[in-house]
């Protein structure tokens, strides 16, 4: 049905409890026989199960209900139709929950008991969520007062045991893959590639829903596994035979924080990471993205690109998805930020949304303002109308 490959030197795994090859260190990734897949792409019944044929479980899901998000049209200035596939409408608010129903199911089949992330926020959020749907004890570090109110209340109130750490999010993968190896905890951010899995179920959803696959996606880019994915998943629909033509994937990163754009503009298939990471979309706020390999690599065979936008385009580009009934935090309006710079001759685009508006709201406050506050009077109230 599927085996584990590693990237760099093309070795197979029938050993699942892996998250790097144990020959070179490089990333793996899942390959499937996609002759199996069994789904039709007719629009009906989009939800993320709908693909189970090429996710990689053997048991019974742990699920919340995910998938299945809005693809909203949306009018911006540019001459494309464009799309926005809000993945802040999943069950924790963050396309997270389409890798940590995969991921928390395989920790199930592979009989764990606790589970382990280090987190900007949405991860920690969702794999809190399903930790307890599945009845699994759950352990975030993060980087102490650099995560968003919203994410930080949900990991807590479903149960999950929050470290702060004095250190960044890098710093905080690179302390939980080590106590995880020495404690046994089953990792759960995306250098798990089976979390991965979940996430290329975007691109399922995109042509199921579009009814073909667009010109371009542009994606958030933070610890890159995003992009990855669901390039992986066009990928997997072209070897099917549900699509001839694989879209060009775009990353957009914040200019605080670009590692990868910068070794894009330099041609180069690696990076060297920025210590210490600074922008308003926190959820993007990463310096060494474990992915950074898997997405360079996804946006040069698709002959895409990197691009890297400000703070200020952001908040533009998120108060502009807001007047159009969308709300979505700021990581995830960078994908149609990086749009609005980019002056390409495409037909159709969609843009990832990757977090829902609830996630950040000491930053929304920031950027709309508060309340009108007067008295409780008819004529003071009818003066601001």
């Amino acid at each position: 049905m599927y085996l584990l490959r590693c990237i760099e030197c093309g070795e197979n795994f029938e050993n699942e409890l892996i998250y790097t090859c144990p020959k070179c260190g490089g990333l793996l990734e899942v390959v499937f026989d996609v002759s199996n897949a069994d789904f039709r792409l007719d629009g009906n019944n989009v939800t993320l199960w709908k693909y189970r044929s090429l996710l990689p479980v053997r048991i019974e899901p742990v699920t919340l209900f995910e998938g299945g998000t809005p693809l909203y049209p949306v009018d911006v200035d540019v001459d494309a139709r464009v799309f926005v596939k809000h993945e802040g409408l999943n069950p924790s608010g963050s396309f997270k929950d389409r890798g940590m129903t995969v991921g928390v199911t395989k920790a199930l089949e592979l009989g764990m008991k606790s589970v382990a992330c280090a987190s900007t926020g949405n991860t920690s959020a969702s794999m809190a969520m399903y930790s307890a749907r599945a009845g699994l004890r759950a352990y975030v570090l993060l980087p102490s007062g650099k995560v968003a109110l919203g994410k930080l209340a949900q990991a807590m109130m479903h149960g999950a045991r929050v470290i702060a750490i004095r250190g960044n999010f890098d710093v905080a993968l690179k302390l939980v893959r080590e106590i995880s190896e020495r404690k046994g905890l089953y990792l759960l951010n995306s250098v798990n590639p089976f979390r991965l899995e979940g996430q290329k179920t975007i691109a399922f959803e995109i042509v199921d829903q579009l009814g073909h696959a667009p010109d371009a996606v542009f994606v958030p880019v933070g610890n890159a596994g995003n992009i990855s994915a669901i390039y992986k998943g066009f990928l997997e629909l072209r070897e099917a035979g549900y699509i001839d033509e694989i879209p060009k994937m775009i990353g957009v990163q914040a200019e605080g924080a670009n590692p990868i754009y910068r070794a894009f503009v330099e041609g180069k298939d690696s990076i060297e990471p920025v210590e210490n990471p600074e922008t308003i979309a926190t959820a993007i706020r990463i310096g060494a993205p474990v992915n950074a390999r898997k997405a360079l690599r996804a946006v040069y065979s698709s002959k895409g690109k990197v691009l890297q936008v400000s703070d200020e385009e952001i908040v533009s580009a998120q108060k502009m998805l807001a007047k159009q009934g969308i709300g979505v935090e700021p990581a995830s309006a960078s994908s149609l930020a990086g749009l609005l710079k980019e002056d390409s001759d495409f037909d159709t685009v969609v843009c990832i949304a990757t977090g829902n508006l609830l996630k950040d709201p000491e930053e929304v406050m920031r950027v709309s303002g508060t309340p009108v506050e007067v008295d409780a009077n008819i004529s003071e109230i009818e003066r601001l109308i």
